[in-house]
């Protein structure tokens, strides 16, 4: 069988637009606050891999200074959602093949393990938690909210590491689902969904059922159904608002 190529794509660029009231009200952020804009923007596929991040720009949007900005960004190329360059600068990770192939290689090692310690030791509170999460995500199908349905989607798979009460899990499914989002981004056939809207609900009526094998099967069909809707080529990346991302 031929392999399919992968073509490069073109850095994507971030527009420059002037700085409105509305931007200027961010001044004076919190790393950490930063941290998650950049974050939630990566979940909601508004920050395209290969967008260059500009200190520059970074520091007038956020009203950081350098010194603060800098541990952020490595804080993000340690979790692999941002590459730095030597005398270039940084941009948002770009996956390659390979490697989105082993996002979801890894994906599949840890998260049955982590629907397993649910059925061992879900309580109501954890399903009646999962429920209202599922929620959430059908009001957003429902109000045709593409940007909650991407974030809330990937949120589920946390949500799910949190409540089986490991930390190490958790981190890891963050770092993972950030890192799928970058994946689908630059891999998704277009106008295909991602994520099937009753596969969520399904996993948690088997683990309420505390039916460990019925569970795994439901989230590893999951995946596959993920995996199974992406491609192996990029087309030319828009161009990137910075100040919306950071309005």
């Amino acid at each position: 069988m031929n392999t399919p190529v992968h073509k490069k794509a073109p850095i994507a660029s971030s527009r420059l637009k002037p700085v409105t009231q509305d931007t200027l009200a961010n001044r004076g952020m919190t790393s950490e606050q930063f941290y998650q804009k950049i974050l939630h923007a990566i979940l909601e596929h508004r920050l395209a891999p290969g967008t260059q991040l500009v200190e520059e720009r970074l520091v007038v949007l956020s009203g950081l200074s350098r010194t603060k900005i800098r541990p952020v960004l490595a804080r993000l190329a340690h979790e692999r959602l941002v590459e730095l360059i030597p005398n270039r600068g940084a941009f948002i990770a770009r996956p390659s093949v390979e490697e989105a192939r082993e996002v979801f290689f890894t994906r599949n090692l840890i998260e049955p393990a982590i629907i397993r310690l649910l059925c061992d030791d879900a309580g109501g509170r954890d399903i009646r938690a999962l429920k209202r999460h599922i929620t959430k995500e059908r009001k957003a199908r429902r109000d045709g909210d593409r940007l909650a349905i991407i974030r809330l989607s990937g949120e589920f798979h946390v949500l799910l590491a949190e409540l089986a009460g490991n930390a190490i899990l958790v981190r890891m499914m963050r770092e993972l689902t950030a890192q799928t989002c970058l994946v689908i981004t630059l891999y998704d056939a277009a106008n295909t969904p991602s994520c099937p809207d009753h596969h969520h609900a399904d996993i948690i009526e088997a683990i309420e059922a505390r039916d460990v094998k019925l569970a795994t099967q439901r989230l590893t069909a999951h995946l596959r159904a993920v995996e199974n809707t992406l491609r192996l080529e990029v087309d030319e990346e828009a161009a990137v608002d910075l100040t919306a991302i950071f309005a």
